[in-house]
């Protein structure tokens, strides 16, 4: 033990200087602080790194004391996210998301998005036909907060006040009010309730698509379709399709509790719920977006033009989620975004040719030296700091 002590003791002894160092460098980027580090400070990062990287597989072959490891598994960690991740700001973050995360999660889950729209589609068309067939439909349909004096025995001008009327009109404003209450609510627990199969999220989603149906048929069969598709369409078409996309969650998750594969259901119902999180987090936004437009935009503007024209500008706000669409425009965005955030971790100097020869030194193979954290299970490369700094450095580790 003795033995085993003085080995530890003389092995911190020699390379303690250098953890203090990198340690030191690396509380200064952390706290934002990367510029004023110097040119000498900016190349040491990567040497210290490797070097702890080394004393850390030297520490864990002749089994130092634990204490040891733990302090050069997290100096090594912290030193990993400097040197090869990507610092950004929240503003940064956003713009990922929107850009590339959302549409990507709604991408992945095109299937369930299909079903939910099916469904949608399926309670509208059906409703619609029973409610033009025979009006008695309309009850069994519309909740009775949604009708006060909207059904088949009002008078046309009577249902033509109701979308032209002015903002301070109490039975338009509470309409409005509910109804997005109403959207709101369907789409959150459409959403938490998937993991029953997705048997309640399917119900919510043809529930308000027979709802949609029968609001519809009334207009139309008072000569009312082209008004009422605008008065809805100013607000339903972000509404509708948040309903949609929390559906087609609600499924994932549903369809992952039905047949879990080789994972435990719970882990299963888990780990879609995840997957579905990027998908539900945009949601949220696009019924924040529907419930400014229902309570300002709808109760503001009477032309039937130009609220056709809000529902077309709305409706193509999701498109940059289609693959081709999306590519042409957040290409050249996302470039400018990573180079900024390159620039954040660390200013470009000018280097001389004697040190530029040190970017043909490649980082240390992972292989050899496994680090304390999983390797990312992603098939896009993770950007270095050191590619930005020094020109034509080729990283020898790259995902595949």
């Amino acid at each position: 033990m003795s033995e085993l002590q003085l080995k530890s003791t003389r092995f911190r002894e020699e390379r303690e200087a250098g953890w203090k160092k990198l340690e030191t460098l690396l509380a200064k980027v952390e706290r934002g602080s990367a510029a004023a580090l110097s040119d000498e400070d900016l190349l040491a990062i990567p040497v210290l790194y490797r070097a702890a990287l080394s004393s850390l597989s030297v520490a864990r072959t002749i089994s130092l004391d634990r204490s040891l490891l733990d302090y050069l598994e997290s100096l090594c960690a912290r030193a990993y996210f400097v040197v090869y991740g990507v610092r950004g700001t929240i503003w940064s973050s956003l713009w990922r998301f929107f850009l590339e995360d959302w549409p990507t999660a709604a991408r992945a889950l095109w299937k369930e998005t299909a079903a939910s729209l099916g469904l949608t589609l399926l309670g509208v068309l059906v409703v619609y036909g029973l409610v033009m067939s025979q009006p008695e439909w309309f009850d069994a349909f519309m909740p009775p907060a949604l009708v006060d004096g909207r059904d088949p025995s009002a008078s046309v001008e009577t249902l033509r006040q109701t979308l032209y009327s002015h903002p301070q009109n109490e039975p338009l404003s509470a309409f409005a009010a509910y109804l997005f209450t109403h959207n709101a609510g369907v789409a959150l627990v459409a959403f938490a309730l998937g993991f029953a199969f997705g048997l309640p999220t399917a119900f919510l989603v043809v529930s308000n698509g027979c709802m949609m149906g029968a609001f519809v048929a009334l207009f139309v069969s008072k000569g009312l379709g082209f008004q009422v598709g605008g008065w809805l369409g100013i607000h339903g078409v972000t509404e509708n399709f948040a309903i949609i996309l929390a559906g087609a969650a609600g499924f994932h998750i549903g369809w992952a509790t039905a047949f879990p594969g080789e994972k435990a259901r719970l882990d299963a119902a888990a780990a879609a719920g995840r997957r579905s999180g990027a998908l539900m987090g945009g949601v949220l936004v696009m019924l924040v977006c529907a419930g400014m437009l229902e309570g300002l935009g709808r109760q503001l503007i009477q032309n039937d033009m130009a609220r056709y024209a809000i529902a077309v500008a709305t409706a193509a706000v999701p498109l940059p989620s289609a693959r081709g669409i999306s590519r042409c425009i957040r290409a050249p965005l996302m470039s400018r975004l990573r180079s900024s955030r390159r620039r954040s971790v660390f200013r470009r100097r000018s280097i001389s040719a004697g040190v530029f020869s040190l970017s043909l030194i490649p980082p240390p193979a992972f292989d050899r030296c496994p680090p304390p954290w999983p390797r990312p299970r992603t098939s896009r490369r993770i950007s270095s700091a050191a590619e930005s700094f020094w020109p034509g450095y080729v990283r020898s580790d790259r995902t595949r």
